[in-house]
């Protein structure tokens, strides 16, 4: 594994999220807000899933890129235009969640919004990752 997670003693295991991850010794990557369009800057739908599912490809795609893998991102925050359509597809997005990213779940936060500057997009998903400087990605410092 990559990264430890870390919960304290007496804490519930979070669902979905980790409290806190000690990332291993590697080369931060940041990663600006990625909204749910393809390559060419075109969305294919207005609505949250699939908007979600490729946001998250954009963010996976640009991990790759710097030479990680998705276990390495330790932060995630998503920007969400519309809560009543978050809570009704949670599972949707849960599938897509395990499809993309197994069972790796950062330090992440969903924060409610008015609007984002991509029209007509309803999620956007920021990351930072840190992507181990040995094959293992368990040399801690």
């Amino acid at each position: 594994m990559a990264h430890e997670t870390i919960l304290p003693d007496g804490w519930p295991t979070p669902k979905g999220y980790s409290n806190g991850i000690l990332a291993a010794k590697g080369r931060v990557l940041f990663l600006a807000g990625q909204v749910g369009w393809t390559p060419e800057e075109k969305f294919v739908s207005d609505k949250l899933v699939p908007q979600f599912e490729q946001a998250l490809k954009n963010i996976i795609t640009i991990v790759k890129k710097a030479g990680g893998k998705p276990e390495h991102i330790c932060r995630m925050t998503c920007f969400c235009k519309d809560r009543a359509q978050y809570l009704e597809t949670r599972k949707e997005i849960g599938k897509i969640w395990k499809e993309l990213m197994g069972n790796h779940y950062p330090c992440m936060s969903m924060i409610f919004v008015v609007d984002l500057l991509d029209h007509p997009a309803v999620i956007e998903i920021e990351a930072t990752a840190v992507i181990p400087t040995n094959n293992e990605g368990t040399n801690y410092e």
